[in-house]
């Protein structure tokens, strides 16, 4: 089981900022795969499969600088290791559009990450970047930057990041940390392939699954035939 903590600030009046990329994300591939949001404690879950990985969405509600609190609550509850989360989290340092994949490391001042950091006292967790950029406008601070949303092409181009970032997390799952960070971290149009190829497969599965479906009812069908036949004759 994975458990996936989409980071942000809870309230209208923050769901469209930069800071709620994080939950953006979760929210995004709950409703591609029909998950549905309950409460839990300090927290909103949303439990399901994607692919053959049991998953539980997880959104603090704590406000950001604390969804450390949240977190290990859960870490504990579902008894999962460090290795078993991933973290999706909006990132200054990365230029807009952009999404990295990092096994572990430090928060890079980031006030949620370093909550968590701080609460499972370790840094030894994926985590999944989503870059916002830095201000432009020097007159703006890093605060109000962050609480603000993207407009414009900027906007275009976090929606695009966040919508990349929903189709490297079913990859991460099936192919693992490394292989999907060689694949994530190289290419944006290399993910775009990757996700084609992932969905391909799952379709040839399904094709396998309703033929093999099919021929079973066929054969049953004859079977039923055949006894029928017997019936009359006798």
């Amino acid at each position: 089981m994975k458990l996936i903590i989409g980071l942000g600030n809870p309230g209208t009046q923050y769901e469209r900022t930069r800071h709620n990329v994080g939950f953006r994300v979760m929210d995004t591939l709950a409703a591609k795969y029909d998950l549905r949001w309950e409460r839990r404690n300090r927290a909103l879950l949303a439990t399901g499969t994607i692919g053959i990985e049991k998953v539980v969405l997880v959104k603090p509600i704590t406000f950001m600088n604390n969804s450390g609190e949240a977190a290990s609550e859960l870490v504990h509850w579902y008894k999962v290791q460090p290795e078993e989360i991933l973290v999706v989290y909006d990132d200054l340092d990365l230029p807009v559009s952009q999404i990295r994949l990092r096994p572990k490391g430090s928060a890079g001042g980031h006030n949620g990450l370093s909550s968590i950091i701080h609460h499972l006292h370790t840094d030894q967790f994926p985590r999944l970047r989503v870059g916002i950029g830095r201000p432009t406008n020097r007159h703006m601070d890093t605060v109000g930057y962050v609480l603000s949303p993207a407009t414009g092409d900027e906007g275009i181009l976090l929606a695009t990041a966040e919508s990349n970032a929903v189709d490297a997390i079913p990859l991460i799952l099936q192919q693992g940390i490394g292989a999907a960070m060689n694949i994530l971290n190289a290419d944006p149009e290399a993910l775009r392939k990757a996700e084609e190829k992932r969905r391909f497969q799952q379709e040839r599965k399904e094709q396998a699954r309703l033929r093999k479906q099919e021929e079973q009812a066929m054969l049953q069908k004859n079977t039923d035939n055949t006894t029928d036949t017997d019936t009359i004759r006798a």
